[in-house]
């Protein structure tokens, strides 16, 4: 579990026991969508939007994200460097293996293993928030069309793959553009259910499009800082 989604699942849920003590639910129960042609032909919708095959032919992708941690992700060869506090970590993001330093010295033993899982869950869940829209038609995912009262939404599960595997995540899509203006997330790391966070801040990199801008319950910011792709 990572210190940011400890940070989430908690601020979560505070907002869930304050509404419950006010006697009001903020839980949702999971959308029941149509799976299908529909739903198929939206998610090439979102995939073009977002510019899949630009995306697909990226070599590098370099990001800092809260609460300190800074990623070179050499797509290309699946490798990333994580770095965070006294921490630099080289690894591979198919094997989990590496090497990893705490300030000059190399780290062995138990206490790689350890630091490399650790930057593992850090890269899979702070990459989501950064690339999440073009996967979701990762090995181990299910689609299906889902009307919201703000037009198109595609509900994808993920059956397999990253830290959690079996959350599902809602997105709505901007009804001319079909990038995400938002999405709301069924997790198991956080107790309720729907919670959304806002995709915003587009910016187009070369036929690439990005979203730096995360905006949650009471007021909850997640931002994308010092991106670069080459």
């Amino acid at each position: 579990m990572t210190k940011l989604f400890k940070i989430l699942g908690l601020l979560v849920l505070v907002l869930f026991l304050s509404f419950t003590f006010l006697g009001v639910s903020v839980h949702e129960s999971l959308p029941q969508g149509q799976p299908g042609l529909r739903a198929e032909r939206l998610a090439d919708s979102l995939l073009s939007a977002v510019g899949y095959d630009g995306y697909q032919n990226l070599e590098t992708i370099r990001w800092s994200y809260p609460p300190g941690h800074h990623y070179v992700w050499d797509k290309q060869q699946d490798s990333v460097q994580v770095s965070w506090d006294e921490f630099t970590v080289m690894l591979s993001t198919e094997s989990i293996r590496g090497y990893a330093y705490r300030g000059e010295r190399p780290l062995s033993g138990e206490q790689l293993d350890k630091v490399l899982w650790k930057a593992w869950e850090y890269f899979a869940n702070d990459s989501f928030w950064l690339v999440a829209p073009f996967k979701v038609r990762d090995p181990g995912t299910s689609r299906s069309y889902v009307e919201t009262d703000r037009g198109h939404g595609l509900l994808v599960t993920y059956s397999s793959g990253g830290v959690t595997p079996g959350d599902s995540y809602l997105w709505v899509l901007d009804k001319h553009t079909y990038r995400p203006v938002a999405w709301q997330m069924w997790v198991s790391i956080i107790p309720v259910g729907g919670v959304e966070f806002s995709w915003e801040n587009w910016q187009q990199y070369g036929e690439v499009w990005f979203a730096d801008h995360h905006l949650g319950p009471l007021g909850f910011t997640l931002q994308v800082e010092d991106l670069t792709v080459d």
